[in-house]
């Protein structure tokens, strides 16, 4: 297997086949390669910098049902909320205090923030302050929304494709909604100009290795200025309740892929991996990820923006995870950095 890793690292391609072969015949010493040879690359383009995020969860609310997700629609327990402007801005404030470049607004789709609150809320963000980058992660809009919204300032949208193939797709969300438009509102994003992430879960339900060659294959092909992986976590009032959750290690697997593939994207250690395990962001970093999002949202709502089970670092306030990640980063090596942080996979293509 440590010639297809080797093969990626010098072309950044493998063919599907090779893809499925090699994730379905990963071994531990494979993965120690990898992960040797990922961090070769990150340090090469990023050094030894962890670039933070200002994480603003700021609605639960939904419109979506998708099966996996503990805000989804029908989950009859969710305790609702939404944050104000004003709620917002205070959150801004104090991540800024605290040495945050950029923030990232992220929500269900919830039609109570229409495209002119949402692009007064940018507008304002930006005005206030001018260094600082803006990322929305707010789902699936109409091509005219993203524009506004990106004429108002926002520099960055998050939309994970979850998963490239229709069919996987489709056991995951209700029908109404399809891996192609998803995909399309990723294309989209990009011809208006935003700096661009995607991603996927790594063992949802019915995953298989080709499922995940195809998301590498699509990965490659729509070159992304982020992408954020994560394992399935599922939660307990979803239809998904009693699915068996993805893993660490093919989780780890998959960011040390991702890095030889697209060598200047930024890779996140999600917030996921250190809830499947207590160093997992740290060892989400020495796979090849150069990018972690402490929570600045209201510590009263935390517990409320619960998408899986048992998510870590809801009861802490802003100035503790910012604090605790600074030390959990020193203490393999690496230094968090106050920076907007954009990524240096810049799209040349036409």
């Amino acid at each position: 297997m440590n010639n297809l890793v080797n093969k990626l690292e010098q072309t950044q391609f493998l063919s599907k086949e090779e893809w499925s072969a090699l994730i379905r015949g990963r071994t531990p010493g494979t993965a120690d390669y990898l992960f040797e040879r990922a961090r070769e690359v990150r340090h090469r383009y990023y050094q030894h910098d962890v670039y933070i995020r200002g994480l603003i969860e700021f609605t639960n609310y939904c419109k979506n049902d998708c099966y996996y997700c503990g805000i989804r629609r029908s989950n009859r327990h969710a305790h609702r909320y939404r944050l104000s402007k004003e709620q917002i801005l205070d959150c801004c404030e104090t991540g800024y205090r605290l040495g945050f470049r950029t923030f990232v607004l992220q929500g269900g789709e919830d039609g109570h923030y229409t495209d002119e609150m949402l692009a007064d809320i940018v507008k304002t963000i930006k005005s206030r302050y001018t260094d600082c980058a803006i990322t929305l992660s707010v789902g699936e809009r109409s091509y005219e929304s993203y524009r506004l919204l990106f004429e108002a300032g926002a520099d960055r949208y998050l939309l994970r494709h979850e998963t490239y193939d229709p069919q996987h797709y489709s056991k995951l969300h209700p029908q109404e909604l399809t891996a192609a438009h998803r995909q399309q509102c990723l294309r989209d994003l990009k011809e208006i100009g935003y700096q661009v992430g995607t991603g996927f879960m790594v063992g949802s339900p019915w995953q298989t290795p080709e499922n995940l060659a195809d998301d590498m294959l699509f990965l490659k092909e729509l070159n992304p200025q982020m992408v954020g992986i994560g394992p399935f976590i599922p939660h307990h009032d979803t239809p998904f309740a009693d699915q068996k959750a993805g893993t660490l290690e093919l989780t780890l697997f998959m960011l040390g892929l991702i890095r030889l593939m697209l060598p200047k994207v930024l890779l996140p250690s999600t917030t996921a991996l250190g809830t499947i395990a207590p160093d997992g962001r740290e060892r989400g970093i020495l796979a090849g990820a150069n990018v972690v999002m402490p929570n600045l949202s209201p510590t009263d709502v935390r517990k409320d923006y619960l998408l899986y089970d048992n998510k870590i670092c809801t009861g802490d306030e802003a100035a503790e995870c910012r604090g605790c990640m600074e030390r959990r980063m020193n203490s393999i090596g690496y230094n968090v950095v106050v920076a907007r942080g954009d990524s240096l996979n810049v799209d040349t293509r036409p």
